[in-house]
């Protein structure tokens, strides 16, 4: 089903067209979730913490991936929201071409400086080579991932998420299903994990690509499509290398986190390993939220219509709040019964830690709720470098926070989870601020004018 949405109820629209995405990034969270869970009821501490530090890694280097298919996803809402078809299938073309070209670049030199990647990432002896078996499998997949995310952010944009959602489930049930055959049947240890991700994810990209050119004909490209416009790439590009930016900068501050609590030993790293993946599952939903709104704005951007955007916003700041105060409560609440889940019997420790990692990140969930909406925001109104600044703050105080708290023997570890709310609420500020000012400078051009 494609949404228009810039017309019809805005709350009950964002809803409908948000949801798929949320359940749809839900299940895409089962790729690494399944893993996390079968390694580390089944293979061992030593494995739960060689694929939680792979798992860093690996969000950083799809986030590149993701966020340039993102940015594109924003220029065919624009194209889509002012019904210029012609530039839409234009832009298809040289998006895929650009964006598949460096795709392939990246897995390249992924395969190339593997080793030096995680000696700076400071991988204990003792599991680096486990971590290293794990990543040489997944890498194999990024093709894969490239042709998911870039189908899925082009249905996106012309009002779908409920196509890619389809994929995702088959994808999602295919992975634990191989996980299971490939650690408890055949006893692959890590790299049973790897191969499922892979294998799941080969299915999702080019199911997803063959169901979009069969079942929607509009999106079809034609000879007249294939040459190159500067004028579209500059537009493509401009959007997408800085929402890849953005994108890359915020996981590559993750993963400076990740070298920290590396130097903590392999209690903390697994603790941080199951304690990520419950904290991402925790606020994905209205991190798909957030790109839902970013596609409101978009499409209601490319049609002209500010108004419905100031009442668009309204609407969204309220259904985040709400979300963000029930969904911190129960991870506060139900913190070490979560751990519980992911880590085997009698490891008190990891649990103990892991515990208190979600319960300060949790207590604050309403900050990165704020945070991804206002990512959304300034992408869809071609203001992409301003996610850029929020990520820097937000990222920039996290990682320099956790850096020196750390060190000092009073605070240690807890100086690490402390720093990352620190970080959302200044980026909120700043973004906040900068939307009135914009909306200040609007009345006077109008005043003006």
């Amino acid at each position: 089903m494609n949404y228009d949405l810039t017309k019809g109820r805005i709350t009950g629209s964002l809803l409908k067209f948000s949801f798929p995405l949320i359940l749809g990034n839900l299940l895409q969270q089962c790729y690494n979730l399944a893993d996390t869970l079968i390694v580390g009821k089944f293979v061992g501490a030593d494995a739960l913490a060689a694929v939680g530090s792979a798992y860093s890694l690996m969000t950083f280097v799809t986030s590149i991936i993701i966020g340039l298919c993102i940015g594109a996803g924003a220029y065919f809402s624009h194209m889509f929201g002012c019904k210029n078809e012609e530039n839409l299938k234009t832009g298809i073309f040289i998006s895929f071409a650009f964006i598949g070209v460096l795709s392939v670049i990246l897995n390249l030199l992924l395969y190339i400086f593997c080793d030096p990647i995680m000696r700076i990432l400071q991988v204990p002896d003792d599991i680096f080579y486990l971590m290293k078996d794990y990543l040489m499998w997944v890498f194999a997949g990024m093709t894969a991932v490239f042709v998911y995310n870039f189908f899925s952010n082009l249905l996106r944009g012309i009002g779908n998420s409920f196509v890619p959602l389809i994929f995702l489930c088959v994808s999602a049930v295919l992975n634990i299903g191989l996980d299971i055959v490939f650690v408890l049947v055949f006893e692959n240890g890590i790299a049973g994990v790897a191969i499922a991700t892979v294998i799941s994810q080969v299915v999702s990209g080019i199911g997803l690509a063959l169901f979009t050119l069969i079942k929607f004909p509009e999106l079809r490209i034609r000879r007249r499509h294939l040459h190159f416009d500067f004028e579209i790439f500059k537009n493509i590009a401009s959007l997408s290398f800085v929402t890849c930016l953005q994108q890359s900068v915020m996981n590559f501050g993750i993963l400076l986190v990740q070298g920290i609590v590396n130097g903590f030993g392999k209690i903390v790293m697994a603790a941080f390993a199951a304690g990520v993946k419950i904290d991402t599952l925790a606020y994905m939903p209205v991190q798909d939220f957030g790109n839902a709104f970013s596609t409101f704005v978009a499409q209601n951007y490319g049609a002209g219509k500010e108004k419905r955007i100031r009442r668009g916003i309204k609407s969204s700041v309220i259904c985040v709040t709400v979300f963000c105060i029930v969904i911190s409560a129960l991870v506060c609440v139900f913190a070490r019964p979560l751990m519980s889940v992911f880590v085997q019997d009698g490891l008190e420790d990891v649990i103990a830690v892991g515990a208190q990692y979600l319960t300060v990140e949790g207590t604050f969930y309403i900050g990165i709720g704020i945070l991804f909406m206002l990512y959304g925001y300034y992408r869809a109104v071609n203001k992409p470098f301003m996610s850029l600044i929020l990520t820097l703050i937000s990222l920039g105080v996290r990682v320099v926070l956790a850096y020196f708290l750390s060190k000092l023997p009073s605070v240690g570890v807890f100086g690490i989870w402390v720093s990352v709310p620190i970080g959302w609420a200044l980026a909120d500020i700043t973004g906040i601020i900068y939307y009135f000012m914009l909306k200040r400078k609007s009345k006077l051009r109008k005043t003006t004018s």
